[in-house]
């Protein structure tokens, strides 16, 4: 039997491929949805929690729930035709940039949000769970600057990175000891955000993200 959260991404597969739904378009309401899927409200809500720190919907208090531009390209089939060599430049390209901003705008929902994925990524053990919750950080640090552009070309950065190519790479140099590594970059970056010292995050993330471009491709 499908959970909640299958069946709503199969929707949402369907929709976007028969050109029901595109990148921007507003889903039905969370009263609509547990109707439409028979599923329940707590269940319609964790799902849409998780297609959220996917990156494929963007939810707006007051306003509703909304398509990313990243959902309907992961949706409908059509990834980028990229490497992990182009992902990491595209990284170190807008990341760095992107926690200097959140250093500056973010708020304290903000900070507690980024927070709480850099905690749990500390108590993860395995590849998954650890993965997992260090998208959900980035892209909450993403979503603490405030800014749509930057925000949509983060979330077509993230549909590169949901590429097999990049998880496969990812599964073969990760180990224990990288995943430490890891942890400790994100803190520093974390604690940057928190003193609200721009410089500090952007050299912070910087040097995080060389860190696993280095892991990952190699010293170059």
């Amino acid at each position: 039997m499908k959970t909640a959260e299958q069946t709503l991404r199969a929707l949402l597969e369907e929709q976007t491929a028969s050109g029901v739904l595109g990148p921007g378009a507003k889903l039905p309401a969370e009263r609509e949805l547990v109707e439409k899927l028979a599923a329940p409200r707590s269940a319609i809500r964790r799902a849409l929690e998780r297609l959220e720190r996917d990156g494929f919907v963007i939810r707006q208090v007051g306003r509703g729930t909304f398509l990313t531009e990243a959902a309907d390209h992961h949706f409908s089939g059509a990834a980028p035709d990229t490497s992990p060599a182009e992902i990491m430049q595209v990284r170190l390209t807008i990341e760095p940039p992107i926690a200097a901003l959140a250093a500056r705008l973010a708020n304290q929902a903000d900070l507690d949000r980024i927070t709480g994925f850099l905690r749990a990524g500390e108590r993860c053990d395995s590849f998954e769970t650890f993965e997992a919750q260090d998208s959900g950080l980035h892209r909450a640090i993403a979503q603490a600057a405030h800014n749509g552009l930057l925000m949509s070309m983060f979330d077509m950065m993230s549909t590169a990175r949901a590429l097999p190519v990049w998880g496969s790479l990812k599964r073969r140099t990760s180990t224990p000891e990288r995943r430490a590594s890891y942890r400790e970059g994100h803190a520093r970056v974390v604690t940057a955000l928190a003193d609200r010292d721009p410089a500090g995050a952007e050299t912070a993330m910087r040097a995080h993200l060389r860190d696993v471009s280095d892991d990952l491709l190699g010293d170059n």
